[in-house]
């Protein structure tokens, strides 16, 4: 990485003037404005020119050439000084005096700083994606500066106006000083505080492209704001590089300002957030309970009475631990009255937690792969429905296509059937279609689809498109239910609540939103991201929303309060999908830069990366304990990650407690095989594990084609996480779902 110190005009000149811009030896903050003429818009930009040739800076001379129209002799510092009168300048006035000059002139203007500012935030804004961070980061310290600069002037009712408006935009990486400087009220105040003599007395280190700071530039030039082209100058020292410019971390020496903390993000994240499970509605436990005594109750034992009676127990210590760690009444969301599927849908998870298959380093899950052929490169999206009923794939000829896995046919109603003729199960019956097939299109959109999400009883379907909609879809008649429109950009993802009833949607107008099934309208908008927010899921407790973006970061929002409650940042591109632990712990992101980031939700913090993707990564799931994770990429694979077997989370409170608790159990089952000791059969599968991982090393490699047609290897260095690799035949996988017994699964499209 190479890099140079840039400025917008000379150092020594801007020093040599530092005593006119504060109202010193100069004189001209004390000049009088009633005696002053205008100088010609023209004039101006022909001084500027030629001084920008004294000083070499060619590219900024052809620039201002180009816009400016220049017409007659060259114009000179004399024909300049000769609009003013000497008393106020000087005869010996140079070039960055003059346009100091027009830049106090600028500030006689009160709202010169926030409409400059806002000028300056709108096309930031508008910017490209590539150069939007790093604007962003310059952003910072020069409404700092503007900020201080209208207390010195005495303008403290518009310092005050102009935090309350814009310090949103920095409260994130910058919260404990926006704190700070929020608390100055007058001058005197800006002159003692040590923070506010922190940002005055010392520049501040930017890092840019050449590309960004030549962009930056000429927008305060086109746009004549010399208030702002000042303070880059007088209070930025930037730093132009090559290649990409990341989130600045405290240890690095050149950005911010020398022994001050520059990424205030742990502070942000020190919020108090509630990552406890949902806690189960008195009525549906009650009815649970019910039924299941009712079934283990009965005169006559059977494999169903037994069957009961061993729910019944399953159910009590689940009960128990919920209890335990479900959220207060007052922070769950509200829901509506639950309906006799909640309590079927109980009594599955039961059973399904009684035959759930525990997973270890030496015990990995059974990937069942479903490929789908002669798609024609169509297929964006992929789901399929907790109990492996259905699957459906959202594709670009605007439609929708589910498939039932269990071989039924799908049957949706005959097109003259009257609903108010509807009044029990037998009638619907009736006006179902005669004959069916395995599969079905669902149409109604408009534009390629990219989302799809079934609900967890399997009723409903919910798809996303590029025509700004999501539709609700009734698995039972095979219709379109509902239409939600709000979004004014493409939608790329869609998810429904674990219990059902809300769901959420990310768009390209750089906003996540929460819906509810009943309105037509949303309830919240998620606004804080920089960029495309390209997935959303819900937390466990359905009390969070995890945003992935465009803009490289990872948000968590409070979905009754709609604000932002944690950022993750770490990731070199683009964030395609992320996932949370079923015990809403831990969350894993991954995408564009082909690596899976783990998180702890409670600190914000990084807990490991994991490489080993040679593709983008689409999809990510956890193993119901919480210690396995799945990922499938673009590298057509599957892998499987130890999350506590890296070195670098060895230490996390999580893992280690998690190590505890396993601990204990072996301690009061001592016939339980340990997955960890070296026994014979844990020795054996240890060593096919290794054995396979061997194998994927020397093997490997994803093999990609180049431009001629040649296979190529492309070498990633492995985590030691990395438990299994599970290949393809030239299928990219879109999606992997773990299934409440530990299965896995996944579906991908086959590709030439």
């Amino acid at each position: 990485m190479s890099g140079r110190n840039t400025d917008a005009f000379d150092d020594a000149s801007v020093a040599g003037s530092n005593g006119a811009a504060n109202g010193g030896p100069g004189g001209i903050g004390n000049s009088g404005n009633g005696n002053r003429r205008q100088a010609s818009q023209k004039q101006v930009e022909k001084i500027v020119l030629q001084y920008l040739k004294t000083k070499g800076y060619r590219n900024a001379e052809k620039a201002l050439r180009e816009d400016a129209i220049m017409d007659g002799a060259e114009t000179t510092i004399g024909d300049l000084a000769s609009v003013f009168p000497a008393s106020e300048m000087g005869s010996d006035a140079n070039v960055p005096e003059w346009v100091l000059f027009y830049s106090e002139a600028e500030q006689g203007n009160p709202d010169a700083y926030s409409q400059s500012y806002r000028e300056l935030r709108r096309w930031t804004d508008s910017s490209l994606d590539v150069y939007r961070h790093e604007l962003y980061a310059v952003s910072f310290p020069i409404f700092v500066h503007a900020y201080l600069d209208l207390h010195m002037r005495g303008l403290h009712e518009k310092a005050a106006e102009f935090m309350e408006q814009y310090s949103r935009d920095h409260v994130v990486h910058h919260g404990k000083d926006i704190e700070t400087l929020t608390t100055l009220k007058t001058k005197a105040h800006v002159e003692e505080n040590a923070l506010a003599k922190l940002y005055r007395e010392n520049k501040y280190g930017i890092r840019m492209t050449r590309v960004g700071f030549e962009l930056l530039l000429s927008f305060l030039q086109d746009h004549h704001f010399t208030l702002l082209m000042r303070t880059v100058n007088q209070y930025l020292n930037i730093r132009t590089i090559d290649g990409a410019v990341q989130i600045a971390s405290e240890s690095e020496a050149d950005v911010g300002i020398t022994g001050h903390t520059q990424n205030q993000l742990d502070h942000f994240n020190s919020q108090d957030i509630a990552l406890g499970s949902a806690p189960l509605d008195p009525f549906v436990r009650d009815e649970v309970e019910r039924t299941l005594q009712s079934e283990a109750g009965r005169h006559i034992k059977d494999s169903t009475t037994e069957e009961a009676s061993a729910l019944l127990d399953t159910f009590a210590r689940a009960k128990q631990d919920s209890t335990t760690n479900a959220l207060s009444a007052r922070d769950a969301i509200p829901m509506p009255p639950p309906r006799g599927v909640e309590i079927e849908q109980q009594i599955a998870n039961l059973k399904a937690l009684r035959k759930r298959v525990a997973l270890s380093p030496a015990a990995l899950p059974s990937v069942c792969m479903y490929t789908l052929h002669n798609t024609d490169n169509t297929m964006n999206c992929a789901t399929v429905s907790e109990d492996l009923s259905l699957m459906a794939g959202g594709f670009s000829e605007s439609y929708v296509k589910i498939w039932s896995l269990k071989r039924e046919p799908l049957r949706g109603f005959q097109s003259n059937f009257v609903p108010n003729s509807v009044n029990s199960e037998e009638d619907m019956e009736a006006v179902r279609e005669k004959t069916g097939e395995d599969s079905r299109k669902l149409i109604g959109h408009s534009g390629p689809v990219f989302g799809v999400d079934i609900s967890f009883d399997s009723k409903y379907l919910l798809s996303c498109s590029e025509d700004k909609t999501a539709r609700l879809w009734s698995l039972d008649t095979m219709t379109n239910v509902v239409c939600y429109r709000g979004h004014n950009y493409p939608i790329w993802d869609v998810s429904f609540a674990p219990q059902g009833f809300y769901f959420a949607t990310a768009s390209h107008d750089r906003t996540a939103r929460l819906w509810s099934c009943d309105h037509i309208y949303a309830l919240r908008i998620f606004a804080g991201h920089l960029s495309d927010v390209n997935c959303v899921r819900f937390h466990p407790n359905a009390k969070y929303v995890v945003t992935g973006s465009c803009d490289k970061t990872v948000r968590l929002w409070d979905v009754q309060r709609g604000s932002c409650v944690r950022v993750f940042t770490g990731h070199t591109g683009s964030v395609d999908t992320v996932a949370i632990s079923p015990d809403g712990r831990i969350m894993a992101s991954a995408g564009e830069d082909q690596t899976v980031n783990v998180w702890d939700l409670g600190s914000g913090r990084r807990m490991e990366s994991l490489t080993g993707h040679t593709g983008s990564v689409y999809s990510l799931a956890f193993s119901q304990e919480g210690t396995l994770l799945l990922s499938g990429s673009a590298d057509e694979t599957v892998r499987a990650w130890d999350i506590k077997r890296s070195s670098t989370a060895s230490d996390h409170p999580i893992i280690a407690q998690r190590q505890s608790e396993q601990d204990q159990s072996k301690a009061a089952d001592p016939d339980a095989m340990d997955v960890d000791s070296d026994g014979k059969s844990a020795g054996n599968n240890a060593g096919s594990s290794e054995k396979d991982k061997a194998d994927a090393a020397s093997n490997g490699d994803s093999k990609k084609r180049d431009a001629a047609g040649i296979w190529k290897s492309k070498r990633v260095a492995e985590s030691d996480a990395l438990l299994k690799t599970w290949r393809t035949k030239s299928t990219p996988v879109y999606n992997v779902t773990m299934t409440k017994r530990n299965l896995a699964i996944a579906i991908g499209a086959f590709t030439l």
